[in-house]
């Protein structure tokens, strides 16, 4: 069985997977799980803010963008759909988090050995691994083109708008890839509940500054812009106008993306009551709370912009002031993506480790801890084989983006790649192998017709994503991106 979740935690010298309660006194059962862990200490808050983190990402930015393509009626409810195809989804994968027999399941994949097994976790493994990875990209893009938008609003505001101000996005890919480097030395997910929780703070403060300068700006206009359909046939030609519809089906998908790295998230919460129990609140909580925030800035910015709605709210420089503001937005961008990275790269990055582990338990590379004392704080444990390929990560991460840095189309691509599989199919499969849902019941065709719809809606957006890309590469010169 794979186990990528929190793997590092350690007693002293001694591994917590070397822990068992049978050999422990009862009154250690006050310290450590029913699996032998330390206590978790994960509440509804904690989890909450490590959905929110995850979920209000870059995605947000792009969804003016997303309604603008679909229009008014569409727009709108594709985002309800999406939430509550998420939420439904993600109640369904929490109760997989232990298997019948009360064995915890710490990570996704482990949830799909568990309840699937064969041929379908490898598959798993593909699918998740590679959209985290997609994920990391697609972030250290966003980050790049906010500070980016910081450098340019300052420019703007210095030549009173009659500079060109064109700004390249390598080196500020390169900041954002050094911190990232910093951050993920970080040794696992249960460390990083702090920077989650200064990451969604960050989230509904640029959120909120979008929010509101879509409303001044459409109390300018006087008006409502936009149409019931969206952006017009003549405006764009009519198969722009298709690929575009499908592609705001991929950024809007990936807006709610965060399933899986669900079980991750649940492996921190303590118990009683059922982790199930309290995640199922959390999900309910966040995927509330950012359906009202998605609603509100996809649709005021489009309010405000109509079919000229830029794909980034808050770099597309649809709003030049006051430019103060705008970098105050774009500062707590970068923060929050700076802890979203690690958010969606830690189950990664403990996958790898572990495996390493297991190919080679007596390599003191892999294995050994390096005590670094810090005044004030508990000591550090370094770990060089963490070191050198969380490093490593990080910089063949920041080079793809350097390499590809078209960002409504990699979150398109992203969200389209990630929906169906993560967080419909494998969910949905696993609750009818653990529920033991009877074949052709009626449950069971009303979760297979939900299954089937998303895969085609999945399909369309991808299919669009890959469309913008295309048509992006056609003049794009790499390592020489501008704005």
């Amino acid at each position: 069985m794979v186990d990528n979740s929190a793997t590092t935690r350690q007693q002293g010298q001694h591994s917590v997977f070397d822990l068992s309660l049978e050999a422990l006194p009862d009154t250690d059962s006050k310290i450590f799980d029913d699996d032998g862990r330390l206590k978790r200490s994960g509440t509804v808050c904690t989890a909450s803010a490590h959905i929110i983190t995850a979920v209000i990402g870059s995605g947000v930015l792009s969804l003016a963008w997303a309604t603008a393509q679909l229009g008014w009626i569409a727009g709108p409810i594709v985002m309800f759909l999406f939430s509550f195809v998420t939420y439904y989804t993600s109640s369904l994968l929490a109760d997989c988090y232990r298997s019948g027999t009360g064995k915890r399941n710490y990570t996704y994949m482990d949830a799909v050995q568990s309840n699937l097994g064969g041929i379908k976790v490898k598959i798993c493994g593909i699918v998740q691994y590679i959209n985290l990875f997609g994920v990391a990209i697609g972030y250290t893009i966003a980050a790049s083109i906010s500070m980016m938008a910081i450098k340019r609003s300052n420019c703007f505001h210095a030549s009173h708008d009659k500079g060109p101000c064109k700004i390249s996005s390598t080196p500020y890919m390169i900041i954002f890839g050094a911190t990232e480097i910093f951050f993920s030395q970080i040794p696992d997910f249960d460390q990083i509940w702090w920077l989650s929780i200064v990451a969604a703070v960050m989230s509904f403060t640029y959120s909120t500054v979008g929010l509101g300068l879509g409303v001044a700006q459409v109390a300018e206009n006087g008006k409502l812009r936009g149409s019931l359909t969206g952006i017009s046939v003549g405006t764009v030609t009519e198969a722009q106008k298709i690929w575009r519809s499908l592609q705001a089906l991929g950024d809007i998908a990936f807006a709610y993306s965060y399933s899986m790295i669900l079980i991750e998230i649940q492996d921190t919460i303590k118990s009683p009551p059922a982790e199930s129990k309290t995640m199922k609140k959390a999900t309910l909580i966040s995927v509330a709370v950012t359906t009202l925030f998605y609603t509100l800035c996809g649709c005021m910015g489009y309010a405000a912009f109509g079919d000229l709605a830029p794909g980034n709210l808050l770099t597309g420089f649809g709003f030049y002031n006051p430019y103060w503001l705008l970098d105050i937005a774009n500062a707590a961008i970068v923060v929050h993506l700076i802890g979203a990275y690690q958010v969606y790269c830690q189950p990664l990055f403990a996958f790898i480790e572990k495996k390493a582990s297991d190919a080679l338990p007596a390599s003191k590379f892999i294995t050994k801890e390096i005590q670094i004392p810090i005044p004030g704080f508990m000591p550090y444990n370094l770990n060089l084989f963490r070191l050198v390929w969380r490093t490593v990560f990080v910089i063949i991460t920041t080079v793809i983006s350097m390499l590809l840095p078209f960002f409504n189309d990699v979150v398109g691509l992203l969200g389209a790649l990630g929906f169906w599989p993560l967080t419909v199919f494998y969910p949905v499969e696993m609750y009818i192998s653990q529920k033991k849902i009877p074949t052709w019941s009626a449950k069971w065709v009303c979760l297979q017709i939900l299954s089937v719809s998303c895969l085609i809606v999945s399909i369309a957006a991808a299919a669009g994503s890959v469309a913008g890309v295309i048509l992006d590469l056609k003049s794009y010169k790499p390592f020489n991106a501008s704005y």
